[in-house]
């Protein structure tokens, strides 16, 4: 069983998101939204009235998995 632990401290429209894997920081309002995740990921999202939601992740460590 692993353990899990986050914590959100919230400056106006700047967030930042602590947890166990480390630091991450977003932008952005319900519309339109940035995030950066510890691993360096960032990930783009826009909400459109009707319920559409676009989201588009950019960047990050490639992790090459190998089958034996």
């Amino acid at each position: 069983m692993g353990w899990h632990y986050r914590k959100s401290i919230k400056l106006g429209p700047f967030r930042i998101n602590l947890s166990r894997h480390g630091v991450g920081h977003s932008y952005g309002n319900r519309r339109f939204h940035i995030s950066t995740t510890p691993d360096g990921r960032r990930h783009v999202s826009v909400h459109l009235p009707g319920g559409f939601h676009l989201g588009k992740t950019f960047g990050g460590k490639r992790h090459r998995r190998y089958h034996y």
